[in-house]
């Protein structure tokens, strides 16, 4: 649940010759793909609308050392700040009809994550390996049954993992070519192992930016029944963006998802503009199709416009 009040980033930075260290509540981002980001392990989401989500800050520790054409970053987030899900009695939790159903109590883990990352740049490209120890932001599903109110008690439980990834990047003559892998296992019950990849083309020209490319999954041990995941959702898809600046207050932007298989699919349009020196104006619209069994299908019934205004101060 989205709290009514919340500190969105609260950090202090110490740069030092080569080395930098961030302490507090901060965003940390890793992979260089566009579309999806499987070593994005310190990236928790507000998932409560599942299509319009934003990353959620961690509070930690970052180390990042830079020499030359290397960068070795080391984290450790002593905190565990899951992913936001959506609320069971809101429209975008997609429930079995006539199966009354109520929350249970969500287990936490405790204990620390780490993570250590070390990226080269080389003479026309880019890569990096990276390697987590932590828990998955998002969460197993359990369910039981609560004979006394009839009903189907569903509780979360987040799972230990470890992931061992890698991205890379090589400007071409036409376009970008941009890469992004992770293997994910675990030793908690009802998680899966998987290797999660991406690989996408990028291309800027004049005011246009376009990326497009394919999210893939393989599953190497299947455990899981009931979980939540829009991560893993979108894989097994074609994935599309577009951007274009019209001036330096007006631009468009255009999303799509569509399953290999046909079964589901996802577009969003969105405009944005600025007013004066503080607000800025966005309207868009999110169309959704497919199967009742398609991650994105099951949403069908959820196409939406959105009219939103922000001020910066």
């Amino acid at each position: 649940m989205q709290p009514a009040f919340s500190v969105r980033r609260l950090s202090a930075t110490v740069h030092e010759g080569k080395w930098t260290v961030d302490l507090g509540k901060q965003f940390i981002r890793w992979g260089k793909a566009d579309l999806l980001n499987p070593t994005d392990r310190f990236a928790p989401r507000d998932f409560i609308n599942v299509v319009d989500n934003d990353f959620l800050a961690v509070t930690g520790a970052r180390v990042v050392y830079e020499a030359k054409s290397d960068t070795i970053d080391v984290v450790c987030v002593p905190l565990f700040t899951p992913s936001r899900g959506p609320l069971l009695d809101q429209r975008w939790v997609v429930l079995p009809p006539g199966v009354p159903v109520t929350e249970g109590q969500a287990h936490y883990p405790g204990g620390s994550q780490e993570g250590i990352r070390w990226n080269h740049l080389g003479a026309g490209y880019e890569f990096s390996f990276s390697f987590f120890d932590g828990f998955n932001n998002l969460p197993i599903l359990d369910t039981s049954i609560d004979l006394t109110g009839s009903r189907v008690v569903l509780s979360s439980r987040y799972a230990r993992i470890r992931t061992y990834g890698a991205d890379g990047a090589m400007p071409l003559r036409w376009f970008t070519l941009k890469g992004e892998a992770a293997y994910f296992t675990s030793p908690t019950p009802g998680e899966d192992e998987y290797i999660e990849y991406v690989i996408q083309l990028e291309r800027i020209k004049g005011e246009w930016s376009f990326v497009g490319g394919y999210a893939g999954e393989y599953v190497t041990d299947h455990r899981n029944v009931l979980d939540f995941a829009p991560d893993r959702g979108l894989t097994k898809s074609f994935l599309g963006r577009a951007g274009y600046t019209i001036d330096a207050r007006r631009s468009v932007a255009f999303e799509a998802a569509m399953r290999q298989n046909g079964a589901g699919t996802w577009a969003r349009a969105e405009y944005s503009q600025t007013f004066g020196a503080h607000w800025r104006g966005t309207a868009g619209v999110s169309w959704i199709r497919g199967n009742e069994d398609d991650f994105l299908g099951q949403y069908r019934r959820n196409s939406h416009f959105t009219l939103a205004m922000r001020y910066s101060f």
